[in-house]
């Protein structure tokens, strides 16, 4: 311990120029498991897009510098006229075809796909059309899914379900509504809570999960993460059973707001939660700047400690998202599928924090929405993950407080400059819990330890193992008599093993 000690000092010492030294201790309190990251193929630049799927190639898979896994696409309410595609298959009167290529794409590089609507069919409607109804030419007229048409939303999406499956893309989940709490001009319709219940409640068994095993349903996505919504969904047990994701979008509500307070009853009853939909520093006229990309790293930071599982940006391909238009008002910089330093920010994320269980985390500074210094945690196998974001102009320390001993790390770093991600070996002579780092002005980082589990083997007999056959140790050595989270359990015969017990 003589030598940690030194090695400890001697990197705050040499920190003694940095503006200060903040400390984020990392405990073993276990969160949600997070399932992962994506964005929407649909509209905007992307929009036609059938035969354009540079920005899937770009952004999905394992072996993309990003690592998206999860898409999002329209389920059109639209009829596609006198266009045909029935070389794909199957036809449908449906204009279904333009998400077909991305979504083959996406699927092939093992990401999931769910689809939303943005309208049923206008004739299920009370306005009678697809569109929302608020301008004079649509007669300012709400439009909401007529009471005798409810029975005909579910078989409508296992139509769709029918239509991708033919078309080679098996859909993961479908979702409610976009924004049923948002009178809008474009396809829209407006559900409240209590006609949401309903539909769920009393038609959702409708949708097939027999010809389509696995796919999820997913609850209306409100505009601001609404709670209202699914905590009404929660709180019926019928509904409670056919919903299996939570969704909404952040527009004018921060994550640590209305999402947060949404995911409390999704925790209790085994729920995932998904952002569903946000842009930040959305239609702005020119590249954003690097403190507008350092606070899209909050938000996805936010995100995770509101209790999130999925987080799906808005478009694929704009000058503000992830992939590059080529729009000549907008260049230098905006390249057509080019990667954007959006994605890069998004990658420290999808790379990493994919797959992992968040961790409970402190810090000696305060943090919280757009904080000048956010941080969280996770663990996924053997990797132990911080992730630390500093918006301010100074240089700091970061001391790092582990709940497990590692034996090695790496630091991932993003500052702005021409190179997008940095990468190095962050030294460590033997097995610590404890370690200084750098902390960079105006960057965003991810620390990855790997933890050292033979530096936490059990060497001693246990000498009463009084509550039955296996004996559970943390992973310093020491008896748990009420373990929980990773452990070493310790069996008759003396072999050992690392196991994960809940909470």
């Amino acid at each position: 311990m003589k030598k940690l000690f030194t090695s400890v000092c001697v990197l705050a010492l040499a920190a003694s120029a940095h503006a200060g030294v903040i400390t984020v201790t990392v405990n073993d309190t276990h969160y949600q498991t997070v399932t992962g990251f994506g964005a929407a193929a649909c509209d905007g630049a992307m929009c036609p897009f059938a035969n354009d799927t540079q920005p899937v190639k770009l952004l999905y898979g394992d072996e993309s510098p990003i690592g998206l896994n999860i898409m999002r696409m329209e389920i059109s309410p639209n009829f596609k006229g006198n266009m045909s595609y029935s070389d794909v298959g199957w036809d449908t009167p449906y204009d279904w075809y333009g998400s077909v290529p991305c979504a083959k794409e996406a699927k092939k590089r093992g990401a999931l796909v769910f689809g939303t609507p943005w309208s049923p069919p206008g004739d299920y409607k009370t306005n009678g059309t697809a569109q929302g109804g608020n301008s004079e030419s649509q007669g300012n007229k709400r439009g909401q899914l007529r009471t005798d048409c409810y029975e005909k939303f579910f078989p409508w999406l296992n139509t769709f379900l029918t239509y991708m499956k033919n078309c080679g893309v098996a859909v993961d989940a479908v979702s409610i509504q976009n924004e049923p709490d948002w009178w809008v001009s474009y396809s829209g319709c407006l559900y409240t809570p209590e006609q949401q219940l309903n539909l769920v409640k009393n038609y959702a068994y409708m949708l097939d999960r027999v010809k389509f095993p696995g796919v999820r349903l997913i609850s209306a996505e409100p505009l601001g993460f609404d709670p209202k919504y699914s905590d009404m969904l929660l709180n019926d047990e019928t509904a409670r059973e056919q919903i299996d994701i939570i969704a909404g979008h952040l527009y004018g509500h921060p994550p640590l707001g209305n999402m947060k307070k949404a995911a409390v009853l999704a925790e209790k009853y085994g729920k995932e939660v998904w952002m569903t939909e946000h842009s930040v520093t959305d239609n702005i006229d020119r590249l954003p700047n690097w403190h507008e990309q350092l606070i899209f790293a909050e938000e996805l930071n936010e995100c995770m400690l509101a209790g999130c599982t999925g987080y799906i940006y808005w478009y694929m391909r704009a000058h503000w998202a992830f992939v590059g238009t080529g729009e000549a008002k907008y260049n230098p910089g905006n390249t057509k599928n080019k990667l954007l330093p959006r994605a890069y920010v998004m990658s420290h994320f999808s790379k990493h924090v994919t797959g992992s269980t968040r961790l409970g985390v402190e810090s000696s500074v305060k943090t919280g929405t757009n904080s000048a210094f956010e941080t969280s945690a996770y663990v996924k196998g053997d990797s132990l993950i911080v992730m630390a974001i500093d918006t301010t102009k100074y240089a700091h320390s970061l001391n790092i407080k582990l709940p497990y001993l590692v034996k090695s790390g790496t630091h991932l770093l993003s500052t702005g400059n021409d190179e997008l991600l940095q990468q190095q070996s962050i030294d460590i002579a033997e097995p610590v819990q404890e370690i200084v780092v750098d902390l960079p002005a105006r960057s965003l980082n991810t620390y990855i330890f790997m933890i050292d589990h033979a530096a936490t083997a059990i060497n001693e007999q246990p000498q009463n193992a009084v509550d039955g056959p296996k004996t559970y140790y943390d992973l310093q050595g020491r008896l748990q008599t009420q373990p929980k989270g990773f452990c070493i359990e310790r069996r008759p015969d003396g072999t050992s093993r690392k196991v994960y017990v809940g909470k």
